[in-house]
């Protein structure tokens, strides 16, 4: 008889875009990507963090200050990431799981690149404009969105 508390789809490409969070950088807030096709393959997986060649140890982490000393118009989103990752065909109808509610710039690539789903952890920024331009752009371009449905499962990775 097989196993009957295995990992739903869900859970499972949620867990891994947490588990890809946890290679950001970021002090404050690690982010992580995963695109999955129609048939529930991994194409591609993101994480926030510098663009290759600029250092992450020259570069600021921080979230207040003048915009040249802080980290946001440096870092490269984890679903930008995520996209910008990926070396094959059209993403036409894949989905993206993503441990925070896409931004306004990331949600024009996911457009764009016909991704037909976005399933987030996490809507804290909701009351931001970026976030309300995102879901209005996802709303007129049939982008649907949906929050994670938590299981209450734990997984403990020892490494």
């Amino acid at each position: 008889m097989k196993r009957e508390d295995y990992l739903k789809w869900d859970e499972y490409f949620m867990g891994i875009a947490l588990l890809s969070s946890q290679r950001s950088k970021d002090p404050s807030t690690g982010v992580g990507a995963c695109i999955v096709d129609a048939n529930n393959r991994i194409l591609s997986l993101g994480y926030n963090g510098m663009p290759f060649g600029c250092s992450d140890d020259e570069y600021p982490w921080d979230r207040e200050g003048e915009p040249l000393e802080t980290k946001y118009i440096y870092v490269c989103h984890a679903e930008l990431n995520a996209i910008l990752n990926y070396n094959g065909g059209p993403l036409k109808g894949a989905r993206i799981y993503t441990t925070l509610f896409p931004c306004n710039e990331c949600t024009k690539s996911i457009i764009q690149k016909g991704i037909s789903e976005v399933i987030y952890l996490s809507d804290k920024y909701a009351d931001t404009d970026s976030v309300k331009a995102s879901k209005r752009m996802m709303n007129s371009a049939g982008v649907t969105y949906r929050a994670y449905e938590k299981s209450g499962k734990n997984i403990d990775l020892e490494l």
